[in-house]
């Protein structure tokens, strides 16, 4: 496929993921707190579900690992949220198909695609590996939150969440760098302006409660 329409994808991708960024924080912004809104959940997967292709198309572990890992979270808030059901039937099937789909493609011609993934002249092993560990501590941010939500038992982004992200963006923001990457670039870089805005009104938050 033709690069321009292979970033098109990613571009396209990366603006959901800033889109339910910019409603989280809407929405936060508007209750003086951390909201955790159902809508930031719903944009999540189709956003993830296009950063998958992007980065199976790229020949990116680092982009694969880290949305394969996301995905399933982001369908477990919408269940802690009892909005998982509402989503059109069509929606829910092809957002727990496609993954699977995609990976037993891969599992199936693992022999091609370990060397484009494993083996690619234009990403040096240590450079994977740290793009790796990024994109593991980048999701690692739902890992927690999960953890988070499901003890509480609703769906809530805490200040960890807003701080593992901040670090794991950091390190993806560098390997974007070498990588020459502009979609992953310009989404974790506006990113960085949301995390840290969440983390002013948590704290502000917990300000008030102490008074």
């Amino acid at each position: 496929m033709d690069s321009k329409y292979i970033y098109a994808i990613g571009f396209f991708a990366q603006a959901l993921f800033s889109a339910r960024l910019i409603v989280q924080w809407i929405k936060s912004e508007k209750a003086g707190k951390t909201l955790s809104p159902v809508l930031f959940w719903q944009i999540s997967i189709l956003a993830s579900w296009m950063l998958f292709i992007y980065g199976l198309l790229r020949d990116d572990f680092a982009i694969i690992m880290g949305q394969v890992i996301a995905y399933s979270i982001y369908i477990r808030n919408l269940h802690i949220q009892n909005n998982w059901k509402t989503l059109p039937m069509l929606t829910r099937l092809i957002a727990i198909i496609t993954p699977v789909v995609v990976l037993s493609f891969m599992l199936k011609n693992w022999g091609f695609h370990y060397q484009q993934l494993f083996k690619n002249e234009d990403i040096p092993t240590l450079l994977l590996i740290w793009g790796v560990a990024g994109q593991i501590t980048f999701t690692f941010r739902f890992v927690y939150q999960w953890i988070y939500s499901e003890r509480k038992g609703e769906s809530v982004l805490p200040m960890g969440f807003w701080v593992i992200s901040i670090i794991g963006s950091i390190m993806i923001l560098s390997y974007a760098l070498y990588r020459k990457d502009p979609v992953l670039f310009l989404g974790q870089g506006f990113g960085m302006l949301v995390y840290s805005r969440n983390i002013v009104l948590i704290r502000k938050q917990s300000h008030k409660l102490d008074h």
